[in-house]
């Protein structure tokens, strides 16, 4: 079943738009992978779906109905969150305060804070300390564990890997395959191209806000993903 839908979507800020036509589809359960480089406007379609901007033209159809340029707590309150690029960590709260704050749309469902911290045991050893006394990864472990905490059926992440050692990302990305196991939909945005498609089902690959190529795993050329990544 097809959980969200966007039809030849605009947008961009103010009069400066980042998204030209861009089209896509994200079925229950599924992972699907934006890729592209700097600007190409990855972020801004994130952005659009979570209602943070607001589309100039087209469509964001998600569990049937049009949630397009409605607010982002009607969103969340729909089942849409996000991990944003930056973690956006609250500074003067602890770890758990961080993470509870994620349950503030009060939307029901299987994620707890005692799930979070079976997810993530080594936050439950540092709930008390300040979210800024954790390493980056930690700190990343947070922000997915209070995206989690609103009970999405679809998580966007954006830029899990940034400024993150390797193997520490491969911790992460092997977690959200945990998340995606119990039905959760995923829009992972990631500059790490190999990352990104071993991680999914299908990807896209947007260059100046369009879409120029779309794959699945199984069938990825990787000098097709380059040209299209670099368009050279």
């Amino acid at each position: 079943m097809t959980l969200l839908k966007i039809n030849e979507l605009h947008a961009g800020y103010g009069p400066i738009t980042a998204l030209f036509g861009v089209s896509l589809s994200v079925d229950e359960g599924q992972t699907l992978a934006l890729i592209g480089a700097n600007g190409a406007g990855k972020t801004t379609l994130l952005r659009a779906i979570s209602g943070l901007i607001k589309p100039n033209v087209g469509l964001i159809d998600y569990e049937g109905r049009s949630i397009g340029g409605r607010d982002p707590h009607e969103i969340a309150a729909h089942g849409i969150s996000m991990v944003p690029e930056g973690r956006r960590l609250f500074p003067s709260l602890t770890v758990e305060e961080n993470i509870l704050m994620g349950a503030c749309s009060r939307r029901k469902g299987p994620w707890t804070l005692d799930k979070v911290y079976d997810l993530f045991p080594m936050l439950k050893d540092r709930r008390s300390l300040l979210s800024t006394m954790l390493s980056g990864g930690q700190q990343q472990m947070v922000a997915v564990g209070r995206a989690l905490m609103s009970n999405p059926r679809l998580l966007l992440c954006d830029e899990l890997s940034l400024g993150l050692a390797p193997i520490i990302v491969q911790d992460i990305y092997k977690t959200l395959q945990s998340v995606s196991a119990t039905g959760v939909s995923l829009i992972v945005v990631e500059q790490d191209i190999n990352q990104a498609i071993n991680s999914s089902d299908n990807f896209l690959c947007l260059r100046k806000g369009e879409m120029v190529l779309k794959g699945t795993k199984e069938k990825a050329d990787r000098a097709e993903i380059a040209h299209a990544y670099f368009g050279n």
